[in-house]
């Protein structure tokens, strides 16, 4: 076992060290085993958000996300939610029947165009924002528009060529994180 510092608890050779994030010259691990450490990293911070929000407000991170919109968009209709959201429409539909189901939202039809309704948080769904003090976005969205034009430029063309070698297609590209971890 190795240690970056007398007082720091030890540290496996290779393993990822919030201290020491990147691999030294030192590491004998392959390149694939480290990128994997880093994609565990950022899915169990990710999955620990989550988790914070779940037990702070008794609301998962899509349905927060949703009201935190409502909030700053007030009045808006379902297919501009998912434009808000970046998430399919049918994903907000049932994000929305969440909500109104839990009594947090309400959606009421304005104009003569019976079909189109408009989102509006309740004083429920208030309550809720306020126990959690933002960000709504998440850890890793927040931690992306951080990054430099270029870094995620390069980041996007990486990430296209792991998921071309994995042989999947992007159909999960539009749902939340929160749905899928």
């Amino acid at each position: 076992m190795t240690s970056t510092s007398s007082t720091s608890r030890p540290v496996r050779p290779g393993a990822v060290n919030p201290r020491r994030p990147h691999a030294t010259a030192t590491d004998a691990v392959e390149p694939a085993v480290l990128a994997l450490r880093r994609f565990r990293v950022i899915f169990n911070a990710v999955r620990t958000h989550f988790q914070q929000v779940e037990k702070r407000t008794g609301t998962g991170a899509a349905q927060l996300r949703a009201l935190s919109v409502l909030r700053e968009q007030p009045g808006i209709r379902l297919s501009e939610l998912a434009q808000a959201m970046d998430v399919h429409q049918s994903t907000a539909s049932n994000l929305v029947k969440t909500l109104l189901e839990r009594e947090l939202i309400a959606a009421l039809q304005n104009g003569t165009d019976r079909r189109v309704r408009h989102l509006h948080l309740l004083p429920a769904g208030t309550r809720i924002l306020q126990r959690m003090r933002g960000p709504y976005i998440g850890v890793l969205p927040q931690a992306l528009g951080t990054l430099p034009p270029q870094t995620l430029l390069r980041l996007n063309a990486d990430l296209d060529v792991l998921i071309a070698a994995m042989h999947t297609d992007d159909t999960a590209a539009m749902t939340p994180l929160a749905n899928q971890l």
